[in-house]
């Protein structure tokens, strides 16, 4: 049976995937091929990650690279973050690293996370499901084992979720950051003159 190409996946607007949106993320290879991940690529992916997360304002608490697609959680760190145009620029410069002319489907698939999900235990939780994507995939028998997975925060190289302490220690940094993201700017609030 020939392939034949699928329509474009629904779409929330766009302010879904901007500010301080959390989206867990899908990237699948056409045809779902294999034969692309490797240490090598692995590198190179973690490389472009970072440049993706210094250029939009975005962090990623977890990452796993399977053998036929990817899955990552983006977190916004600011009112400016812009996930549709940092996946567009992950995905377009990752793509030759892919190899022997693989190409990603036309489209990620995503899933921006309700505000229930985002409170700490629930969003862990969501990290956990994306680094045990292995484990339930049976290509090995404890997550630990798979090299492939990992977190991206700027500045922070050796950061792993898998690693003790890592969900206080991310938390501190979220908020630092956070609270390091300048005031909105625009006119000041008008003043009440009845006060």
């Amino acid at each position: 049976m020939p392939f034949e190409p699928r329509g474009n996946l629904p779409r929330l607007a766009r302010h879904h995937y901007q500010g301080h949106a959390v989206v867990f993320w899908t990237n699948t290879l056409e045809k779902r091929v294999r034969g692309w991940l490797t240490p090598s690529f692995h590198a190179t992916f973690r490389e472009l990650l970072l440049h993706s997360a210094a250029r939009y304002a975005v962090w990623c608490p977890a990452y796993c690279l399977m053998p036929d697609h990817l899955h990552l959680l983006w977190m916004g760190l600011r009112r400016e973050s812009d996930q549709s145009k940092a996946m567009r620029f992950l995905r377009g410069e990752l793509e030759p690293a892919l190899g022997e002319g693989r190409e990603w489907q036309h489209q990620p698939h995503d899933s921006v996370l309700r505000e229930d999900e985002r409170k700490r235990n629930a969003f862990a939780a969501t990290c956990f499901y994306v680094l045990e994507n292995p484990v339930r995939a049976k290509l090995v028998d404890s997550t630990r084992d798979w090299t492939f997975c990992g977190t991206v925060v700027p500045g922070y190289p050796r950061l792993h979720p898998l690693e003790e302490g890592f969900w206080n220690r991310f938390w501190e940094l979220y908020g630092a950051a956070r609270e390091a993201e300048p005031p909105p700017s625009g006119p000041p609030p008008l003043l009440d003159p009845a006060a």
